[in-house]
């Protein structure tokens, strides 16, 4: 058997799990924990400090210049909001009115939902691609980069370990994992993967799929959440309405080469309401497994065995 060397940290809000098949040292694993904590230090909003933080704090009064990375990132969370799939990454304002899964989580009016609207239109992000900077055009506006955070991490990990010759390994940034290379359980070199049962508690799996190296990413409901007046409203907000989405589905999990593709596609996905036509026809999409409140589920691209 290959050795297996393991190394778990707390970062980004989530446990996380960096596993290496067939090296001798920890080397390549402790790098992982370097660039994920220097990301983390530039990327987050849960401090007072980072670069978007920087951003965020300027907003309505002055354009700020980023880092390269930041900036592309920021670039592409832009415009995969302005695609209008569900995927936002300026609603944060309207997550805070609400507070679903934090003290004070309650059911806000219309005005002030309407107002929290107005905060997340993509449009007001202003880019300036030679000068690297990033203004946000009104008050209030906020931009956060969570919902894609981790699978540009997860891809920069790979990258990395591919520089130090990591031939297989696991990328477990709190559920959304990334396979890099072949599996060394298998003679096909392919990996064994779990979905998330979302009726269950976390790491309780629906059934395994068998797949080459891929990112598995999962977006759901089935977390947070709160009770008001009999009605149960789930965190995950509609940008187009204000509201917690109206949907059948329970969670979605899809396989996608990259892990930032798995973030945004998992979104489009779940904000679908199901299969989408032609999704699987790109060739860097493994699959996707929806999962329905009712208990059926629907498999696209793949197989799932129990």
């Amino acid at each position: 058997m290959t050795t297996k060397r393991v190394k778990t940290l707390h970062a980004l809000g989530t446990r996380i799990n960096l596993t290496v098949f067939g090296e001798l040292d920890d080397s390549a694993l402790d790098a992982a924990a370097t660039l994920i904590n220097r990301e983390e230090d530039r990327l987050t909003v849960n401090r007072a400090q980072s670069e978007v933080m920087a951003v965020n704090h300027a907003a309505g009064t002055a354009a700020v210049a980023v880092s390269s990375a930041t900036y592309g990132l920021i670039r592409q969370a832009a415009a995969a909001s302005r695609e209008g799939f569900g995927f936002n990454a300026l609603i944060g304002p309207l997550v805070k009115l609400w507070k679903i899964g934090f003290t004070g989580a309650n059911v806000p009016s219309d005005l002030a939902i309407a107002a929290r609207l107005a905060l997340s239109d993509p449009d007001g992000v202003v880019l300036d691609d030679a000068a690297h900077t990033v203004r946000l055009a009104h008050p209030g506006m906020e931009l956060d980069l969570g919902g894609i955070a981790k699978g540009f991490i997860a891809d920069q990990i790979r990258a990395l370990w591919g520089a130090y010759g990591v031939a297989a390994g696991i990328i477990d940034l709190g559920g959304n994992l990334l396979f890099v290379g072949d599996s060394p359980r298998r003679t096909d070199g392919k990996w064994v993967i779990g979905v998330q049962d979302p009726s269950k508690s976390r790491h309780t799996d629906l059934g395994c799929t068998v797949l080459p190296a891929c990112s598995a990413v999962t977006s759901g409901i089935y977390e947070r959440f709160l009770v008001k007046d009999g009605k149960k409203y789930h965190h995950l907000m509609d940008p187009r309405t204000g509201y917690p989405l109206q949907t059948e589905l329970a969670g979605v999990t899809v396989f996608t080469k990259d892990s930032i593709q798995g973030e945004l596609e998992a979104k489009r996905l779940f904000f679908a309401g199901g299969p989408v036509p032609d999704w699987n026809d790109d060739p860097t999409h493994f699959g996707a497994v929806f999962a329905y409140q009712d208990g059926h589920t629907e498999v696209v691209g793949t197989t799932i065995t129990k």
